[in-house]
């Protein structure tokens, strides 16, 4: 695999560094700002509408520069947003950084996935996404426990210093890294070309299957700690244990379904959400002993995570012709699909059905999922036994004096 890879996966780090940070340090933003916790949880909104703002109008304004300087730019980009949140007099003002920080975020996944793709043969495609991802999974493992300690024992502001500092590294490696475009490469398709890649009914079905599939993800695991302390009895102190597990479990889910989609991108999303919902529909049962709810959440985060390079790359193969807009909006996709999985798992939990009932929920949006994928599949197959039928004829020759319609 390219080593320009390993760029990618840094600006990844950072990304899912500063993403998930910052519901560690809620506590500690609430105290220095005088605010409450549920205001203080405004800035990981603010963070989400960024990202689905971010990802298709940064992709499309970007459309016809450079990829490799789109790349350093969003970059660039992020790396101002978080220093302007270490530097926040007050919460409005760190509201505003932190909405600025999640601009790129969607952008740089999508452009990122584009640019990984063509540095490989076909039938790496699917591992190269993987790889660029492996950056965010292992910024559950490692980044978010790090900047976490760092902010409480050096303070908030130290933790997005530091985030900052990955954001230029970044840079740096993807200027050393990632090659420059070639004079006689293809030229980018323009905003009126990634527009209408958007027109494509097969692009919409796959941007549902996104939403519905890791709505199945986070309507559960936005409630994983009460999951983890009220039913299957931990104390609150191992909970940061049990999160960098789902990481654990996540990487791993998101190098297999890079590698098994390279084979076979259909049977490996399929796969994948099939052992979602079942996962899901089995946490009421693993959250009864803590061996059984450990196994869980690293099984959580293994099977929704084997779906995520498949489904970048569905979307990028429904929009060949001018992927990136598409790539990022399947960004937004995975954002709304964390804003909206919360809010369906938070009404089963507030109509008093259970602390697991948002798996439960879960596991429907999970079938729900599937159910889309096979629309696209069928849609797909609908779309391709005409052409065939066309390519066959087109070869046989016709008789002389045969009428021409």
């Amino acid at each position: 695999m390219p080593l320009a890879l390993l760029a990618l996966a840094v600006g990844a780090f950072g990304i899912g560094t500063t993403e998930f940070v910052m519901m560690g340090l809620l506590p500690d933003v609430a105290d220095d700002l005088h605010i409450s916790i549920p205001a203080a949880g405004h800035l990981v909104s603010a963070y989400a509408l960024g990202v689905v703002i971010g990802a298709p109008l940064l992709a499309a304004v970007t459309a016809r520069m450079s990829r490799r300087t789109v790349l350093m730019g969003l970059m660039g980009l992020f790396v101002v947003g978080n220093a302007l949140s270490a530097l926040a007099p007050g919460n409005g003002s760190l509201l505003a950084a932190r909405f600025l920080s999640g601009l790129p975020h969607g952008a740089f996944f999508g452009v990122g996935a584009v640019v990984a793709t063509s540095m490989v043969p076909p039938e790496r495609k699917a591992r190269s996404v993987s790889l660029m991802f492996l950056g965010l999974t292992v910024a559950n493992i490692a980044g978010v426990p790090a900047a976490t300690l760092m902010g409480q024992h050096l303070g908030w502001r130290a933790t997005f210093v530091g985030v900052s500092a990955i954001g230029l590294a970044a840079i740096a490696s993807l200027a050393l890294l990632i090659p420059r475009e070639r004079a006689h490469s293809a030229p980018p398709a323009g905003l009126r070309g990634e527009l209408a890649a958007l027109r494509s009914l097969p692009v919409w079905l796959a941007l549902g299957t996104t939403v519905a599939g890791f709505g199945a993800l986070f309507s559960a695991y936005s409630y994983i700690t009460p999951m983890l302390t009220d039913a299957a009895g931990f104390a609150e102190t191992n909970v940061t244990l049990l999160l960098a597990l789902f990481g654990v479990g996540a990487t791993a889910g998101n190098l297999l379904g890079g590698r098994l989609a390279d084979h076979s991108l259909r049977g490996t999303l399929f796969g994948g959400l099939a052992s979602l919902a079942a996962v899901l529909a089995l946490f009421p049962l693993l959250m009864r002993a803590e061996w059984s709810a450990a196994l869980g959440v690293a099984l959580l985060g293994m099977a929704a995570f084997v779906t995520g390079s498949p489904l970048q790359l569905m979307v990028m193969e429904k929009a060949a012709a001018a992927p990136s807009l598409a790539s990022s909006a399947n960004q937004a996709a995975f954002n709304l699909a964390n804003a909206g999985g919360a809010w369906i798992g938070g009404l089963a939990l507030a109509a008093g059905f259970g602390t697991t009932s948002p798996a439960v929920t879960g596991a429907a949006l999970a079938v729900i999922g599937l159910g889309v994928a096979s629309v696209a599949y069928a849609v797909d197959r609908r779309r391709e036994t005409p052409s065939v039928g066309r390519v066959v004829t087109s070869h046989v020759p016709e008789p002389s004096g045969a009428l021409h319609h």
